[in-house]
């Protein structure tokens, strides 16, 4: 993440990674897909997420032994 100074007095605009294809690109309002920088970009996370290539990894609790 860097910050870079634009036009106009103090104002600054943040720059970051997109967290799928690695581009830095200024993280705005104006853009609807942030952190993604593009519609394609939070469409390959979301399908990432849905063929469960991301997980979440969690502990099993006694609760969850015991349904076993």
């Amino acid at each position: 993440m860097s910050e870079t100074s634009s036009s106009g007095p103090g104002a600054k605009r943040l720059e970051v990674r997109c967290p799928s294809c690695g581009d830095m690109h200024l993280y705005s309002l104006d853009n609807p897909y942030r952190p993604f920088c593009s519609k394609g970009c939070k469409a390959i996370d979301l399908g990432a997420w849905a063929s469960e290539s991301y997980r979440v990894e969690a502990k099993p609790t006694s609760e969850d032994l015991l349904d076993d």
